[in-house]
């Protein structure tokens, strides 16, 4: 067993991710294309050695936007300003979701829907071993066919409610646009995105094999 894995309640490896969708019950018609709203739990399950107030792992939160219909004010609820803002700017025909040229050569062909990335969360004792990025990167993996591409926007006034000051808030910021880098996320606009069929979000798992 390595250092890094002794050091944690479980193997890490064990960990799953359970996808909750949720909608209102009478949100059931099909030409409904309102923005869906995605929670994320990652835990251990209850057959692995694991403490039993130790087995949750942490939460991201995420919403999938059709990128084919027009917007309207009640959107920002589920998206948040900035990422209707990001939308208005990227998406330059709704009728069929076209993005801009310049943010259309990152990515591959798909469907014309986006994932929002509205926060994550890792519970105190698993940090500090790279999971953040791993839960994440496996996420939007998972999401390819749904979405084309995630995006996540990072600034220090996201931090300011979990940080001491500003300066520590914008430290934040730095820390999580790199973890979001090193996981093929790239900046457009000043928000972070990925193609999520970008090969960067299955490599990243070869580099923890050995690590546990």
């Amino acid at each position: 067993m390595t250092r890094a894995r002794a050091q944690l309640p479980a193997n890490p490896m064990s960990i799953s991710l359970a996808f909750t969708h949720r909608r209102l019950w009478w949100q059931t018609d099909d030409g409904d294309h309102m923005p869906e709203r995605w929670d994320v739990s990652a835990d251990v399950g209850r057959l692995v050695a694991c403490p039993a107030d130790h087995r949750h792992v942490g939460d991201i939160e995420l919403v999938i936007a059709d990128l084919r219909r027009k917007r309207n004010p009640l959107d920002s609820a589920e998206l948040g300003e900035w990422a209707l803002e990001f939308i208005a700017e990227a998406v330059i025909d709704p009728e069929y979701g076209r993005f801009a040229p310049e943010l259309d050569a990152l990515l591959s062909d798909g469907v014309a829907r986006m994932v929002i990335v509205r926060g994550f969360h890792i519970v105190e004792a698993w940090r500090g071993h790279g999971l953040g990025a791993l839960l994440i990167a496996g996420t939007l993996r998972s999401l390819a066919r749904a979405a084309r591409l995630a995006a996540c926007r990072v600034a220090p006034d996201g931090f300011r409610n979990t940080t001491a000051d500003r300066v520590s808030a914008e430290l934040a910021s730095v820390r999580i646009g790199a973890m979001l880098e090193k996981i093929g996320f790239v900046r457009w606009n000043g928000v972070h995105v990925i193609d999520l069929r970008d090969p960067a979000l299955l490599d990243v798992r070869l580099d923890v094999l050995d690590q546990w």
